[in-house]
This record gives structure tokens, sequence and C-alpha cells, in this order.
């Protein structure tokens, strides 16, 4: 028997060995074609390893890093399932008491036999910088938002909605489908706002122009969206002329620090977490100045919970730093609390804030699954390699907001001011019930109150 043969059969005993231990039902199929168990059968959820320098490579470097890579790769990928399916399979015991039941010197032998094996390739992942969090110069807020952005319109519309909104959206029942959230979703801000003909709007970070077109062809309202992704804007520029809008709705590349003029309503739909928290100063001191005395701002973003200090706040734990260096670079994220504070701070007055986690749960969820039924026509249009990790990121995002350790919230303010803020008593407008309503120049879409039914997202 030769050196390789006996890493693999070594392999199999070790991963029989902890499966059994782990109490889990999933299989192994290996580069040689065997399986571990041997009679695992075809359509039950496996775990492929495409050669042994999977196992090398884990080995010598044990690390986030290395898996993303592989499985960036193709090298480590699922079989018959998906990550939801995969994260299902906990093991019924813990940690701890797997480790005391390990066969440690069959981990320790087999782990020898891997130690000198060449780690192979590819690796695509390791010419991207290191993470860190963005300075707030308008040209790496460029250079980082096209990372992200500038993908590809036609592969983000392979899993978007039809309007291109990507963020999160509004669930009014949880079984809605994508594009039910998204317009649900811009005109649930769009009441916030309390939009009215001839008001002026500020679309912060734009995107590919859905809200700006929304509140133009609704509400009557002159629109302005600003994105740094010239991609958004060309498509952003193509739907406003498509819909007859170009009087009406402007989109322009442009950093978000950089506009000036003066604005009724100013929406920041999901521009924060690219910011940086040592740039919040420049993001709300931008808005104070461009929003008129009586206006309203609506901050719309992704949340972690606080922790005990600041410094620990900004610790990144491995997945997110993960996270931030392959697919948002220079990203970072607020907790609530401090919105509020830094809102107060730069003389706003905070009138409502609301929390949105589980419908970004369902949003990712339906993200995932549109990307996933068009992977074929998304590897033709960006490769293998940027169509496994979305379908990662957008897997590990739906999980984050499911276990809560993200949120999402909506908070609207005003510029501070003595005597009334100008707004109605109650939230009624804003939730009213759908057979009364009707936007203030009669072309709003009804949307119903929110259900209570206590049925959970899906």
């Amino acid at each position: 028997m030769d050196a390789a043969q006996r890493r693999l059969d070594s392999l199999k005993q070790l991963l029989a060995h902890a499966r059994e231990r782990l109490a889990i039902d999933l299989g192994f199929r290996l580069w040689d074609g065997s399986r571990v168990p041997a009679d695992y059968p075809d359509g039950a959820l496996a775990v492929a390893l495409a050669d042994e320098g999977v196992i090398a490579a884990l080995i010598r470097r044990p690390k986030l890093d290395t898996l993303a890579n592989l499985w960036a790769a193709g090298r480590i990928a699922l079989v018959d399932g998906t990550i939801f399916d995969l994260v299902k399979q906990r093991p019924r015991v813990r940690t701890k008491d797997f480790l005391k039941t390990l066969d440690k010197p069959l981990t320790l032998r087999t782990a020898a036999k891997f130690l000198f094996v060449s780690r192979g390739g590819p690796w695509p992942l390791e010419a991207q910088p290191s993470e860190r969090p963005s300075s707030g110069a308008p040209s790496e807020n460029k250079q980082n938002i096209a990372y992200h952005y500038d993908v590809s319109n036609a592969f983000y519309a392979l899993w978007l909605d039809r309007e291109m909104v990507y963020t999160c959206g509004y669930c009014t029942d949880w079984d809605n489908d994508v594009d039910t959230i998204q317009r649900d979703k811009l005109e649930h801000i769009c009441r916030k706002l309390r939009l009215k003909p001839g008001d002026r709007l500020l679309d912060v970070g734009c995107g590919w122009g859905a809200l700006s077109c929304y509140a133009a062809q609704h509400y009557g309202v002159t629109a302005h969206g600003v994105t740094l992704s010239e991609q958004q804007v060309a498509w952003g520029q193509e739907k406003a002329r498509r819909l007859g809008l170009e009087d009406r709705v402007k989109i322009e590349l442009r950093d978000y620090s950089t506009v000036d003029g003066q604005y009724d309503k100013v929406a920041a739909i999901g521009i924060q977490e690219h910011i940086g928290i040592d740039n919040y100063p420049t993001y709300y001191d931008t808005v104070q100045r461009v929003l008129a005395p009586g206006g309203l701002f609506l901050h719309h973003a992704i949340t972690r919970p606080a922790k005990r200090d600041d410094k620990t706040f900004r610790r990144k734990r491995p997945e997110f730093a993960l996270l931030t260096k392959y697919i948002f670079p220079g990203g970072e994220l607020d907790h609530i609390g401090n919105t509020v504070t830094m809102l107060e701070r730069h003389g706003f007055e905070v009138h409502d804030v609301e929390q949105l986690r589980e419908h970004y749960w369902r949003t990712c969820r339906l993200w995932h699954d549109r990307l996933l039924a068009n992977e074929a026509a998304a590897v033709a249009e960006v490769g293998a390699v940027k169509t496994r990790m979305w379908i990662a990121y957008l897997a590990a995002c739906a999980i984050a907001f499911e276990r809560n350790t993200v949120g999402l919230y909506q908070t609207l303010a005003s510029k501070r001011r003595r005597g009334p803020a100008g707004l109605p008593p109650t939230r009624a407008d804003i939730y009213r019930d759908a057979a009364t309503t009707a936007s203030p120049n009669g072309g709003g879409r009804a949307v119903p109150s929110p259900v209570r039914s206590g049925v959970r997202p899906r």
C-alpha cells in the first residue's frame, strides 16, 4: 500500500470516528470516489473534498480564511443540500464532551500523515488585501463600493427583485415573495418620511435607483440619488429615462459627503455599513447640513448588539472580519444605542426606532434561494468563485439575522427645534389599513398592516 492510500484510509477512520462521536447525519465524499460511511446514500447531505491538499491546508492553517478559499475554489462543496441544511446538523454532544471522547492517537496519526502534503490549489482569495476599516476618503469609498456593487448588473438581476432593491424588505406577511416585500418596503419608507408632492428627496446610497423612482412616481417628489457604483448609476439613469422621470429623478455618481443644496427629506437606506465608525461624524454632519428645517431623515442600517465598552464592540469576531474582507471591504456596523446617541449629538430629534431583524432574515433567505436556483447563470456571468462566495455570504447573513447576532433598524429623525415637530400624534398614517390607503397625490400603493398571527419566517 502506497503512502497516499495510507493517508486516505487513516482519514476515513478519523471521519467515521468523529461522525459517530458527534452523532450527526452527515456524510463525506472523498477525492477517490469513496464515501464515509461507505454505504452513505445518494440524495443525503454530504461534504465533498476534492483533493488531499484540502486536508493538508486545514491541518497546517485551521482558520476561516483557509476554509473560505477552499469553498470559493470548489475544493470543499456541499452535495445534495445547502448551507442551511448543514447548519441544522448541529452536533448532539457538547464540544468539550466530544473532545474528551475523541481518539487522540488516531487524530494525531492522521494529521501527521497529511502535514507535509502539498496544499494544492487554486487559492482564489489570497490576493485580497488585509481587512481594515475605511479611512472615509472618497477615493477609497469608491474603490470599496466598486468591489461589491460593480460586479455585474445582470448578476444582481438574477436574484434581486424586479426593481433591484438590495436592502431589507418589509414583510406584511412572512410568506410574501421578494417583489412584494421590496415594493412594500419602498412604500413603508415613503410613509415614514411622509412624502408629498413637491418634496425634494435626497436618496443617499441610492443603489439602482428604486426608491428615487418609486417616490417620484407615487408621491410626486423630486429625487436626487447618489451612489459610488458606476454600474448602479447607469442602471438607475436608464430606468428614470424609461419611466419618463428624467425631470424629477437625478441619479449621480458622487460621494455622499460632497452633496450640497437643501432637501425636505433624506433617506439613507443601507449606506452606513460602508462608512466606517470613525467617519460617522462626517455622515451625520452632512445630513444635518443638507436637511431643510422641518425636514425628516430616515436612517436604515444593519447593527450589532452593544458590548460592555467601545473597545470590545470594535473588536471583530473572525466570521465578521471574513465578511468585511471578502465581501464588504471597509465595512463596519454600529449598535442602535450609538445611532441614537450620534443623532442627538449632531442636532437631531429621534421620533421613531423600528427593528426589522426578522424581515432581513426572510429577505436574505429569499435572495440566497434565488441565487442558488440561478447558480449556472450566475457562474456564466461572474464566474464560479464570485458565485460561491455570494451564496455563502447570503446564507451567513440569513443565519446571523435568524440567530439575532445582527439586527436592522429604521430610525426616523428631524432637526431638533423648539416647539412642535410637525408630525401627526400617532403612527396610524404609516400603518393604516389597506382598504383606505392612498398616497398624498392619489398614486400610492395600498399596503396592509403587518400581520400579528404569530407565523414565523421560514
